[in-house]
């Protein structure tokens, strides 16, 4: 294994004295080199909306979106995964993260799981990965060998596949149907990926599924109109919501939500096009869950 060919593995010169700097200077270097990560993530957006149309596209033939990645790059799959759910009311199983090592290495390190090539495998044979799946490789390095091999099982199996990794040229690149390559540099501490490389990965990652989910009608202008609410704070989101929406009063919003159950886009479209709940359902039905086509419809 030859590091230093790797740009997350060199040494970075702006921080080769860090050591010896007050506080905030300190700081303020850690700030500069993260000021360069959103620049970097900018190059790849071509193919970052590549893998936000393959994901769509997956999700309407009843597919879903499939992290893999091992230490910080895993974490970061599982905590973007985890929040489609509460934020866009989808059901857990359509983003999942894999982490290798499994549970026990979201909070601790499992020695050797990611130089497992057949774990990777193996953990999308487990959920049932299959063709109409998208999977998403990510490796700050791009050649961890878990993700590799899970990439090689969903390429068997005629999935689309995106990778995202920081270090051009990546055997995880040439692996991937999308390859999304945000080049950031050496980091402050040498090979201490999580930084630079996990806010880009970060970055991503929040684009990936953010974008999926706006083209998949989860969103109404830039309002979440699938949010469940599922505490306090929620359910007053929601009343803001359908409020914004449709600049009703809070006493209406609160009525239509009650009317329906306490969801969103129902209660937008009851109050909107002046119908039940029942006829909103239906509308939204029709619509395939858009809100501005449900309108459309409720103005025929």
């Amino acid at each position: 294994m030859d590091l230093t060919k790797l740009v997350t593995e060199s040494r970075n010169s702006a921080s080769e004295n860090i050591d010896t700097l007050s506080t905030m200077e300190m700081l303020k270097v850690i700030n500069d080199e993260d000021k360069q990560v959103a620049l970097a993530v900018e190059k790849t957006l071509p193919e970052v909306a590549s893998t936000v149309d393959a994901i769509v596209q997956s999700f309407s033939q009843g597919g879903r979106l499939i992290y893999v990645g091992a230490g910080t790059s895993g974490r970061l799959g599982i905590l973007d995964a985890s929040e489609c759910p509460p934020t866009y009311g989808t059901k857990p199983e359509l983003v999942v993260g894999l982490i290798a090592g499994g549970q026990k290495a979201i909070t601790s390190a499992v020695e050797n799981a990611e130089d497992n090539r057949d774990l990777g495998a193996n953990d999308l044979k487990e959920i049932q990965f299959s063709h109409r799946d998208v999977l998403v490789g990510i490796a700050a390095s791009g050649r961890t060998p878990y993700v590799l091999g899970a990439m090689e099982y969903a390429r068997s199996l005629n999935a689309k596949v995106a990778s995202i990794s920081c270090n051009p040229d990546s055997p995880m690149s040439q692996q991937a149907d999308f390859s999304i390559t945000p080049v950031v540099g050496p980091e402050i501490v040498t090979g201490s990926s999580r930084m630079k490389a996990g806010t880009a990965q970060k970055l991503i990652l929040n684009m990936l599924t953010t974008g999926s989910m706006i083209r998949f009608g989860k969103v109404y202008g830039n309002l979440m109109v699938d949010v469940e609410a599922t505490n306090a704070k929620l359910v007053e989101r929601q009343k803001r919501i359908v409020m914004q929406a449709t600049e009703c009063s809070r006493e209406e919003a609160a009525l239509a939500l009650e009317a329906c159950n306490h969801h969103c886009k129902t209660a937008i479209v009851m109050i909107l096009t002046n119908h039940s709940s029942d006829d909103a359902k239906e509308l939204l039905q029709r619509s395939k869950g858009f809100v501005r086509e449900a309108l459309e419809l409720g103005d025929k």
